[in-house]
């Protein structure tokens, strides 16, 4: 029983050392992409960070919460904006696309019956 307690002890203490770990990059995210604050003030509470870091880690989210949430809200928004973007770059047209296309192109003349159907059964599969 003993060391069953011991294991589920260390379980625990080895959960709460991560999700500190978690909270800490986080707030150390946050200091480099707040661009209001002084490059002093950051290493002020990079400081405080590694002298009283508990202490420190409450206090920064108690006070800066709002920001923080900002700065991570905008930075998910450049994240997903420039994900949306490279999507739509390398998927090309979709095949209503492809087809629409060759259908012009048929009707202009450009392409004979033979090469309009080649290219529609390209676009469908």
């Amino acid at each position: 029983m003993d060391s069953f307690l011991e294991f589920f002890w260390f379980i625990f203490v080895f959960y709460l050392f991560v999700a500190y770990l978690r909270v800490l990059f986080a707030i150390i995210t946050d200091l480099f992409r707040d661009h209001q604050m002084s490059g002093w003030l950051k290493a002020l509470w990079l400081l405080f960070l590694f002298l009283i870091p508990f202490l420190s880690a409450l206090i920064y989210l108690i006070v800066r919460n709002q920001g923080m949430t900002e700065r991570s809200a905008a930075a998910f928004g450049q994240i997903k904006q420039a994900q949306d973007t490279h999507i739509r770059e390398v998927s090309g047209k979709s095949p209503a696309q492809q087809i629409a296309d060759a259908k012009a192109l048929l009707d202009s003349g450009a392409i004979t019956p033979q090469e309009f159907e080649t290219l529609k059964s390209t676009a469908l599969t």
